[in-house]
């Protein structure tokens, strides 16, 4: 359905569909409810290796054309994440236009299970950011393509965490030849769920870590259970660092930032990291800067989710996200072989599975 505050022409349709079109996506579905409130867009970028499962994000988008460049680009890297995991899945993604903050209320969610539904199972949604367990719970009332409830997979936070903090340990190896931490300067852009988790594996490991984050009350939390630094979210940028590590929203690695980021890794959990990717990862290439892709090394909370579709325990998630060890690995070596950007290889290892799976499935 599309909200009839949204003004749509002709031209705008055509431009919606081009990018449909560009980018391999299957279906995009726009939503509608002013009784709740709901605006959302669900975007299926592809099925062939299964249903598209992919998060549910609530943010308070500037526009509509953001939200949708957004969702479009969330789902096509949920695709490649899925398949570069070797999951059963294909990608897809969703987003809530407002603010997660004053305008969640059973009933919208209620009605956003709804629309969900009305795919059909081609797709699975989840947490994401500004969603939580409760959240899903009332989306689960009204569709049973969801994942991550509580008392079954639950929170994925942990295993995307556990996920982004064996990529670093790859990246480091890659770089020096030890995969340890120890006295590594990690500057940490967000601290959320997924962002509080991997500070606790860097800090027991013995890395210096610089946290930074918008929400005063996230910070204070860190500050009280491990030894961090503390800067103001535009001053990250600008810390002396061995390793950075976006944990926040996209887009952190542009043409601002590249020119004040001192590290030699960039290894973290947010989606999009690369404002623009062919631009900005051949940057960081020629910068001599190593670049775990964001889909390959935040592959932890899909593999928590999978867990829950498949009927597969914690434990067999845990070990699963240990194994981004090896891809990270394969990844930047092979990267460094082939003198090209490393988001081009994932892209392409990703893509050479969805075309050989999906040839068997044919």
């Amino acid at each position: 359905m599309v909200s009839n505050t949204i003004d749509i022409s002709r031209s705008t349709e055509l431009d919606i569909m081009a990018k449909m079109v560009s980018m391999g996506h299957e279906q995009v579905l726009f939503c509608n409810d002013a009784a709740t409130g709901l605006k959302a867009i669900i975007a299926v970028h592809s099925t062939v290796l299964g249903p598209a499962l992919g998060g549910t994000r609530m943010w308070k988008y500037s526009n509509e054309a953001d939200a949708l460049r957004d969702v479009l680009r969330l789902s096509r890297g949920m695709t490649y994440k899925n398949a570069i995991s070797n999951l059963a899945l294909g990608g897809g993604k969703a987003v809530i236009i407002g603010d997660s903050h004053s305008m969640k209320s059973e009933a919208l969610f209620r009605r956003f299970g709804q629309f969900v539904d009305s795919l059909a199972g081609n797709y699975i949604t989840a947490e994401d950011v500004g969603i939580n367990p409760t959240d899903m719970e009332w989306v689960s009332k009204e569709t049973k393509h969801v994942v991550g409830l509580p008392g079954k997979s639950g929170d994925p936070s942990p295993v995307t965490a556990l996920g982004v903090y064996m990529g670093m340990k790859a990246a480091v190896k890659v770089q020096t030849g030890s995969d340890s931490l120890a006295g590594k300067k990690v500057s940490v852009q967000g601290v959320g769920h997924v962002g509080q988790y991997l500070v606790r594996f860097l800090t027991q490991e013995g890395a210096h870590v610089t946290v930074t984050d918008i929400h005063e009350a996230s910070l204070n939390a860190m500050v009280k259970e491990c030894d961090v630094k503390v800067v103001k979210p535009d001053e990250i940028y600008d810390v002396p660092m061995d390793i950075y590590a976006p944990c926040a929203l996209g887009a952190t690695i542009n043409d601002e930032t590249l020119s004040r980021l001192k590290c030699s890794i960039v290894a973290g959990a947010a989606n999009n990291q690369l404002l623009e990717e062919q631009k900005h990862g051949k940057a960081l290439m020629d910068k001599g800067i190593l670049y775990a892709p964001d889909f390959a090394i935040n592959a932890g909370g899909v593999i928590n989710c999978f867990s829950e579709v498949s009927g597969n325990s914690l434990e067999w998630s845990k070990k699963k996200a240990e194994e981004i060890y090896d891809t990270v690995e394969t990844i930047l070596r092979r990267a460094l072989q082939e003198n090209l950007p490393s988001f081009q290889i994932a892209n392409l290892m990703a893509e050479e599975i969805i075309k050989a799976k999906g040839t068997l499935n044919q």
